[in-house]
């Protein structure tokens, strides 16, 4: 099934044609205005948006052909011009976080397009091929009218696919890659959806057993589309990658060494960050805070009662087989074991809590050789799945168990599922403001939670203390290694011996790290930059409330703003006590 585009272009020229306010129309009647209009315009745009939301069913993919691109940017533009006649002061406060949300959510994809950060669309852990292929477990096939609508959205996957090609062909053509370092092995998450056995790719999986509902003709259209269609796309984008991309992918590292590559570094960080900080400033931040937490670690060190230097307790927290499970089961039993730990734990840290469940599931295995050792998976608040916190059971040698704790509360709660499934919960907030994830509040606040488990006794062990220090030097280094990457001339091997020297994290994870930073300029600077904004507020609220300050109204007045930037946060918060101090 095509998705018509004449109603898309209706809505753009309706937008362009309407003046952006109009005659007796309030201040806020106007940002109304624009953000319905924008919504409408994001849902017609992108189906795949539209489903993950709950705003329609997946009927076909979003578009991504120069044409599409051109035409979103002449929109956003218009709306970056629009928005910036508003005179924000009349807005009421609730109105004035309104605003400067979506202005932020306009400017990034003007910014993406200007900077053409659209021709890069994949990092060393995710990309758009691998976003493809979750596409099947958004369906359940219980009925001819769901099996049609799957294999209509199936057929699309060739059309997207070589509209993605082209745009990394164009990426080559102007200087716009990956560097040629973080690409190796990374083809198995597309040669791993090109199988002999069209019952072996997942891609079938949602008609396995569905003999039952549906009958031959049913299963035999799946297995064609499959067989013709997905396979040979993906096929299709091997060959590109081996052919083109990689051996033409560019071999230096720092973002700024891109075409326009200041600007382009210096718009991720703001856009990561929230904060208009120079790479030079977040540089020493990190440094501070290395130096800071490894006075910690040297304490909990002296606890564990270690004989040996620094180094040779990380080569020991490495090696001894004590840290590390045997099975994936084992693994995944741990980090279960933490969630319900931490689970009876949130009563004392909160008043509100989400509806939505969450459970623990392995890392997908077309993603886990390179992935990050956990991950939180979100589904829609209506969905008839829960949330999932993503266990990394790859390579088990790599995974830590003494780091487990703070990955737990991290990726589940009180971090990702937590925050995120409040966030979705918020039903009064607008529907741009509710569906949101601004990675600054996000990953500082599951860092912080990470923090918290301390305050509940979650850490049973020096060394799973030592195990959540390393994850917050971890977070740290990333403001040293990301500016030092991308503003300083830093070399891979600097980055991962840095990373080496001050944690205990496992040199299979390292090295997937420094690509990770590599590939995905700034995103890195968001977790600590953000964790330092929130300690910093909570303090500032123990300091005016005295005996007063109740931890769980803290909790409550940061995690009810949804998603935002960190100066809105902060508003917001100061906001929170100016009016307690005058009730």
């Amino acid at each position: 099934m095509n998705r018509p585009k004449t109603r898309t272009y209706l809505i753009a020229l309706m937008f362009f044609l309407t003046p952006p306010i109009l005659l007796g129309e309030s201040v806020d009647e106007t940002l109304q205005r624009l953000t319905d209009k924008e919504w409408t315009f994001r849902l017609a745009e992108s189906p795949q948006f539209a489903a993950s939301v709950g705003e329609a069913e997946l009927e076909t993919l979003t578009r991504v052909s120069q044409t599409d691109q051109d035409r979103r940017y002449q929109f956003y533009k218009q709306l970056l011009a629009d928005l910036s006649e508003l005179d924000t002061q009349q807005l009421t406060p609730q109105r004035q976080a309104d605003y400067a949300i979506f202005h932020r959510q306009a400017w990034r994809a003007v910014s993406n397009f200007e900077t053409r950060a659209y021709l890069i669309p994949f990092n060393s852990d995710w990309g758009f091929h691998i976003g493809l292929a979750r596409i099947p477990q958004q369906f359940t096939l219980d009925s001819d009218a769901e099996a049609e609508r799957y294999v209509a959205v199936l057929q699309d996957i060739p059309v997207v696919m070589d509209q993605y090609i082209d745009l990394m062909r164009e990426g080559l053509k102007v200087g716009m890659t990956q560097p040629r370092v973080v690409l190796e092995g990374r083809d198995k998450a597309i040669s791993i959806h090109i199988v002999d056995n069209v019952d072996d790719s997942v891609f079938f999986k949602p008609f396995s057993g569905s003999e039952l509902a549906f009958g031959d003709d049913t299963v035999a259209k799946g297995k064609r589309v499959v067989t013709e269609s997905v396979i040979p796309a993906y096929q299709r984008l091997l060959d590109f990658w081996h052919q083109e991309y990689a051996p033409a992918a560019r071999a230096s590292l720092a973002a700024t060494a891109l075409p326009g590559g200041e600007r382009y570094y210096r718009d991720q960080v703001r856009y990561y960050s929230t904060l208009d900080l120079q790479p030079s400033a977040i540089h020493q931040i990190g440094l501070e805070e290395v130096a800071r937490i490894r006075a910690e670690m040297m304490d909990v060190m002296a606890d564990a009662e270690f004989e040996g230097d620094f180094d040779a307790f990380l080569q020991f927290l490495r090696t001894d087989p004590q840290f590390y499970a045997t099975t994936p089961r084992e693994l995944l039993a741990a980090a279960s074991y933490y969630s319900k730990r931490m689970d009876g734990r949130l009563p004392r840290l909160f008043k509100t809590l989400p509806r939505q469940p969450y459970g623990v599931e392995p890392v997908p295995e077309d993603l886990a050789p390179f992935f990050t050792g956990g991950r939180y998976s979100g589904a829609p608040i209506d969905s008839t799945r829960a949330g999932e916190y993503w266990v990394n059971t790859y390579n088990l040698p790599s995974r830590t168990l003494y780091t487990l704790p703070a990955l737990t509360l991290h990726e589940a709660v009180p971090g990702h599922h937590l925050q995120n499934a409040l966030a979705a919960e918020q039903g009064d907030q607008p529907k741009f403001r509710r569906h949101e994830y601004i990675s600054a509040y996000g990953e500082g606040w599951a860092l912080y939670a990470e923090w918290l488990g301390v305050e509940v006794g979650i850490y049973e062990t020096p060394y799973e203390h030592f195990g959540r220090l390393t994850y917050e030097m971890w977070r740290a280094c990333r403001l040293v290694v990301d500016t030092g990457l991308h503003t300083m001339g830093w070399k891979r091997q600097q980055a991962i011996d840095y990373l080496k020297s001050n944690t205990a994290l496992s040199i299979h994870e390292i090295t997937t790290e420094i690509d990770r930073y590599i590939s995905w300029p700034a995103q890195a600077l968001s977790y600590k930059l953000g964790e330092l904004k929130i300690k910093e507020l909570r303090q500032i609220s123990q300091q005016r409330l005295g005996s007063d300050f109740d931890v769980r109204d803290f909790h409550d007045v940061v995690l009810q703003q949804g998603s935002v930037p960190l100066p809105v946060l902060e508003r917001a918060v100061n906001s929170w006590l100016d009016g307690l101090a005058e009730e």
